[in-house]
């Protein structure tokens, strides 16, 4: 993570670069040790198994000793602490192929962990001293961020290392060499470090303990008993990917080389989807987001597990990380956003931890699968196709994952009775979806309303269409949005003129819903009363589309507002004109009011509203391309208007005006 104001400090620097090395040779030891388990075993059984000893070795100390760990490092020297196990992890990574026996392997896969456990919690309360107080929480997201950034590094080396040692050591002990290297490098990173002497607290926390505790305070509510579920599903998936992963790569004779390139890849896709997960599909709401994050990573582990090609699977594994890290991303904004401040670090704490056991037991469990399933072949007719127990594995966590996403989007979802096609359309469009408010008792008349961006032609094609309704024998009433009414008049006076320069955006808002309520009451709503069809050029739609989408305010806010204006009346048709405002506004020879003259990107937006709102009513709504001949506008909208014409000479109108139906201005 690049952040040069924190780097600029000199003593963090240095720790920077030590934890990063310490990082990468954590990565690395994990890759190196589960690769020396899997060539010093036999079978595909038992290889698989001497993995899944691997890591359980790696999960223990931190589900046994993770408090006696933090306690034994809160009264030593921290420097010392992370010099002597930069140390302590060389010399067991040396010793590994030097031993060369399996049993070995394992006990230095624990040893190797309990440094790593003593040397976390003394490189986080060394930051402290290392900068001052006001740079602190950059530098803890960048000591974090360095952690699982070097994962997918650690992937890289190991699959460049395994490479070369086809041509200078066979097998993995030119990897188990180089990541001991890898901590030498860092103890002397750490032997040159000048910082004053730290007295951040130290403590680690059981993590059976903290995820008990998180359950109490937050576990009770269906938000994070969602969340809780989404994360053990990506959780599943992504422990179980990289626990096979071994084994895969063996089924596919890509060796090690092969195992770094899909390593690597899962925890690329998670970096990205963790960073790009709160800036995807801004308009969507998280907690949809957040569940369809967990079905993507389900679905994505289905083809994992079928397809066995190393390309394929290189991409297929980033996807499965990528959705895990949206997944991740997402949480932390929900839990940021929606639980109470109080309650927020517990939770957040809870959900890590759960995330760390599940991922991690998920990733020893699946190799002892995938053994106990052994490889069998399976005959189709003439084709036969080799069934790895890997992939059996992978199959029933996509199954689990699955079911945990629908789980999770039906606890979380926060927009029932929204189509999600709708509201996905509207956040690829950048806009936010508004559902249609169902209308009040239909008016004995009709009510037509002319939408569109500023030149679309609404004035001209409201008058056609008024012209051909009076023609066919109907009672019509033509008018506009703002100013209708005498009120209305004075409230477009101050909307339009470019003088008005001091109008808040909310308060712009407010003087149109105002102009509209004056307008339904006087105009609209009367005429409609007594069978008149109504035409209107621009309606709500225009003020949710411009302040809403324009403007960028609150768009149900919006809605709500002109809903009360208006008693919740809404036309029987919206006739949108859709150009693009490049050819609208030049069509002005006028000087340009003060809602034309905003800039591009505003009546870009607009646009995309106005087509949001269209996508998400298509029953009210008839769109036509504003850029095509008036006469085929024209005959576009008589043919819609044709199919939802009354009797064109209602009762009611003969009984007021004792004469044929008339057109009229209001």
């Amino acid at each position: 993570m690049n952040n040069p104001g924190v780097l600029s400090v000199g003593p963090f620097r240095r720790l920077w670069i030590a934890v990063t090395l310490s990082s990468l040779g954590t990565w690395l030891s994990l890759l190196a040790l589960t690769a020396m388990a899997h060539a010093l075993a036999g079978s595909y059984a038992t290889r698989a198994y001497a993995v899944a000893g691997v890591l359980a070795a790696t999960l223990l100390p931190v589900l046994l000793l993770g408090p006696l760990a933090g306690a034994l490092v809160d009264r030593l020297d921290r420097r010392v602490v992370m010099l002597a196990t930069d140390v302590a992890r060389f010399g067991l990574l040396l010793s590994v192929p030097l031993v060369g026996r399996l049993e070995w392997v394992f006990a230095a896969a624990f040893l190797v962990e309990l440094a790593s456990l003593l040397r976390r919690p003394a490189e986080d309360a060394t930051v402290p001293a290392a900068v001052p107080p006001k740079l602190y929480p950059r530098a803890r997201s960048v000591a974090v961020w360095t952690v699982y950034g070097t994962a997918p590094v650690a992937g890289l080396v190991f699959a460049v290392v395994a490479l070369l040692a086809r041509w200078l050591l066979p097998g993995p002990d030119l990897a188990l060499y180089v990541t001991s290297g890898v901590f030498l490098a860092g103890a002397v990173v750490v032997f040159t470090l000048r910082v004053g002497a730290s007295r951040h607290p130290v403590t680690v926390p059981s993590l059976p303990g903290r995820i008990l505790d998180g359950w109490k305070y937050a576990g009770g509510t269906p938000l994070v008993r969602g969340l809780i579920i989404g994360l053990s599903g990506v959780s599943v998936a992504g422990g179980l990917l990289i626990g096979v992963l071994r084994p895969t790569v063996a089924a596919l004779q890509a060796g090690d080389a092969g195992y770094g390139m899909l390593f690597g890849a899962v925890f690329l896709g998670l970096a990205s989807g963790m960073f790009l997960g709160p800036r995807i599909l801004r308009d969507l709401s998280r907690r949809r987001l957040f569940g369809l994050a967990v079905l993507a990573t389900a679905l994505a582990l289905v083809p994992a597990a079928l397809i066995q090609e190393l390309v394929a699977l290189f991409v297929l594994s980033g996807l499965v990380g990528f959705g895990a890290g949206v997944a991740g991303a997402t949480a932390v904004a929900i839990v940021a956003e929606e639980i109470r401040d109080d309650l927020q670090e517990r939770t957040s704490s809870y959900l890590r931890s759960l995330v760390r056991v599940v991922l991690t037991v998920c990733a020893v469990l699946a190799p002892l699968a995938a053994g106990a399933l052994g490889s069998h072949l399976l005959a189709l007719g003439d084709l036969s196709y080799t069934v790895q127990g890997a992939a059996e594995v992978l199959l029933i966590g996509a199954v689990l994952t699955l079911l945990a996403g629908l789980a999770a989007f039906r606890l979380t979802d926060d927009r029932r009775g929204i189509p999600l096609k709708a509201d996905l359309y509207g956040a690829l469009q950048g806009v936010a979806y508004v559902p249609p408010t169902p209308g009040k008792k239909k008016e004995r008349g009709l009510f037509i309303a002319f939408e569109g961006g500023e030149g679309a032609g609404k004035t001209t094609q409201s008058r056609l269409l008024a012209i051909w309704l009076r023609d066919n024998g109907f009672d019509v009433v033509t008018t506009r949005e703002p100013g209708a009414t005498k009120v209305g008049m004075r409230l477009r006076a101050i909307l339009l003129d470019r003088e008005t320069t001091a109008l808040s955006d909310r308060a712009e808002s407010l003087l149109y819903a105002a102009d509209r309520a004056q307008h339904v009451a006087a105009v609209v709503r009367p005429a409609l009363e007594r069978g008149s069809v109504v035409i209107t050029d621009r309606y709500v739609d225009s003020t949710l589309a411009y302040q809403g989408y324009g403007r960028e305010l609150p768009v149900e806010e919006i809605r709500a507002v002109n809903e009360w204006a208006t008693g919740e009346l809404v036309p029987d048709l919206t006739v949108l004109l859709d150009v693009p405002p490049t050819l609208g506004l030049g069509r002005f020879a006028s000087p340009a009011d003060r809602i034309e003259s905003e800039p591009q990107d505003f009546h870009e937006r607009v646009r995309r509203g106005f087509r949001a709102l269209a996508e998400a009513a298509p029953e009210r709504y008839l769109v036509v391309d504003a850029a095509l001949a008036q006469s085929e506008i024209t005959r576009q909208i008589q043919e819609k208007v044709l199919a939802i014409l009354p009797d064109p000479v209602p009762a009611s109108t003969e009984d007021i005006t004792s004469t044929f139906p008339a057109i009229t201005d209001a």
